[in-house]
């Protein structure tokens, strides 16, 4: 695959350029390293003829939210001087093309959201809780401690039950552990129900649920296709939050299908 071209915005948002063609924004969850599509993703939709902008996420010191990643795609698409444009958008990632589906609806010509919601829920706000009171001690638990509640919280129990493959996961999540990374790529907790201003969603938009995702239980992203007029949604089964890195070819199909698809209206299917 040919080397990207690379650059920052103004704002000093490194970003990457990956091949020619009409060009596709992806938005990354929490972590926020564009290179995490880039084993999968990128070199699907470079081949099938799309250009693919991927960035890091700016980590603000009171921490990421939609809010303000969605004002690093508005400045990314401004800086490149892009026209209305897809946004596949994961986790966090989706949370910020959703806020911009609502507040600048012309940036986006389709849009794919992965392991989103649109409500809080109890088990999600537990989770948030507990995790801001344990950066709040200033305390870093083990790396091998980090790496074994990160796998076990962001893969599906087929990964899980496969012993190679559950063993090259925990190397890499014990890798980000050490070096400091964020392997989570997590959706931050929503304060507020918002599925009332999804209804005034015109975008086209594609829902993508992973049946076993913990962090963001299909469930709620089914309610928020379902709350979009015309929205559609998918779940691909045996797959966690991580769900495009484990499932990558369903999940490069699907999107490549929906990008192409020139029909419109309410298909919902599993």
């Amino acid at each position: 695959m040919k080397a990207a071209t690379t650059g920052r915005t103004p704002s000093g948002v490194r970003y990457a350029v990956h091949g020619v063609g009409a060009p596709v924004v992806l938005v990354a969850g929490s972590g926020g390293s564009g290179a995490i599509w880039e084993h999968h993703q990128v070199p699907a939709l470079t081949a099938a003829g799309h250009q693919v902008i991927t960035f890091d996420h700016r980590i603000p010191a009171a921490g990421p939210t939609a809010e303000k990643l969605a004002g690093d795609v508005r400045e990314l698409t401004a800086s490149l001087d892009l026209p209305p444009v897809p946004l596949v958008g994961h986790s966090l990632g989706a949370l910020a093309v959703q806020e911009l589906l609502v507040t600048d609806p012309a940036m986006a010509t389709r849009a794919v959201l992965a392991a989103t919601r649109g409500r809080p829920d109890p088990v999600g706000e537990a989770l948030a809780r507990a995790e801001q009171e344990l950066a709040d001690t200033e305390l870093r638990l083990p790396a091998a401690y980090e790496a074994f509640v990160r796998l076990t919280q962001n893969l599906s129990p087929r990964t899980l039950a496969d012993e190679d493959a559950a063993a090259e996961w925990l190397d890499l999540f014990e890798l980000s552990a050490l070096s400091g990374g964020d392997a989570v790529h997590r959706a931050r907790a929503l304060t507020r129900n918002r599925l009332a201003e999804y209804a005034a969603i015109t975008t086209p938009l594609l829902v993508v649920g992973f049946a076993d995702d913990l962090l963001a239980p299909a469930g709620l992203g089914r309610e928020v296709a379902e709350a979009v007029p015309g929205g559609r949604y998918l779940e691909l089964p045996d797959c966690g939050h991580l769900g495009f890195l484990e499932r990558p070819a369903a999940f490069n199909r699907a999107v490549l299908d929906f990008l192409t698809d020139t029909t419109s209206g309410g298909l919902r299917a599993r």
